[in-house]
């Protein structure tokens, strides 16, 4: 056991005597009123940040929501945070996210190519060129184009 400078194996300090106990008394009575004074410190925080939030109003309005919200917290604060089923979640919530992104991109390279395509056809083909109306010519042309899909 460790003997420090200016304490004795007894508890008790070298200058004290052993039956007064008023120090230990105050020390207890100020700790009381500290304690008293943290914990009414702690409430008066808990509800400024409940007025802040406005939870009840929050649970009013949306209650379904807020539900979804506690749920999420208790899962996180349980340690579910790093599990499989998270990642999963996770990998999925990406997988939606990125779906609009992917259409949009999907689309763009369609209508590039069929653009392309349209274009090709007709830098290929000859024009025929302009017929007057009512001529046999501009009658055989129009019935013989084939024309293209319409999408």
């Amino acid at each position: 056991m460790a003997n420090y400078p200016g304490a004795s194996g007894d508890g008790n300090s070298p200058g004290r005597e052993r039956g007064s106990d008023a120090g230990f008394g105050q020390r207890v009575d100020q700790l009381g009123s500290e304690a008293q004074q943290l914990f009414s410190d702690a409430r008066g925080a808990v509800e400024d940040l409940g007025q802040t939030l406005d939870l009840r109003g929050r649970v009013e309005r949306n209650p379904y929501g807020m539900m979804v919200a506690a749920l999420g917290v208790g899962y996180v604060l349980g340690g579910g945070l790093f599990t499989p089923l998270t990642a999963r979640i996770l990998r999925l919530g990406v997988r939606l996210a990125a779906l609009p992104f992917v259409k949009d991109e999907l689309l763009g390279m369609a209508e590039t190519a069929f653009q392309g395509y349209q274009a090709g056809r007709s830098g290929f083909a000859p024009s025929p060129p302009p017929a007057r109306e009512g001529s046999a010519s501009a009658d055989a042309n129009v019935a013989g184009t084939p024309r293209p899909p319409s999408y």
